[in-house]
């Protein structure tokens, strides 16, 4: 049995779209960008509170360079972000409801940013793949991806 490893799960950050709320449709629409009303709960899981949107609520839809830098591995992708988001700062070992009932790929990448190890998992079951991850040395964090819709979810790194 593998020791649990502490960890901590980071959102994105709110500075990074807050001033894209305040942009018209025509002006989100010209930056690939759209506002939405979310419809459905779960289904919109804004990526700066780690919160699902309640029905009703506007959220933007944009791509999101998630995994920056010079290697193959470097990534984008679609991500929500609600307009009411405030940033969220959780816990050791703190896995949100948006995350943990949800099925995640789970991503394990070195200093360089070259991925090392892959996994899919239940939410609910997160912290023993996570422990299982970082049990190798050379993981310096993760990211999790919702393995149904592929979107980016958040990092995690040992804490």
């Amino acid at each position: 049995m593998i020791a649990t490893v502490p960890f901590r799960i980071s959102a994105l950050p709110l500075d990074a779209f807050a001033p894209l709320f305040a942009l018209s449709d025509a002006e989100l629409a010209a930056r690939g960008m759209r506002r939405m009303m979310a419809d459905s709960k779960p289904g919109f899981p804004c990526r700066v509170s780690l919160v699902d949107a309640e029905v009703g609520e506007r959220v933007l839809l944009l791509s999101y360079a998630h995994h920056t830098g010079p290697g193959p591995y470097r990534a984008s992708g679609p991500v929500f972000a609600r307009e009411s988001a405030r940033q969220v700062q959780l816990g050791v070992n703190e896995v949100p409801e948006s995350v943990g009932s949800r099925l995640l790929s789970v991503r394990g990448y070195d200093g360089a940013g070259i991925m090392l190890a892959s996994d899919v998992t239940e939410g609910r079951s997160l912290e023993g793949v996570v422990s299982r991850l970082f049990s190798d040395g050379r993981v310096d964090y993760l990211h999790l991806h919702n393995a149904r819709a592929g979107c980016y979810s958040c990092r995690v790194d040992r804490a």
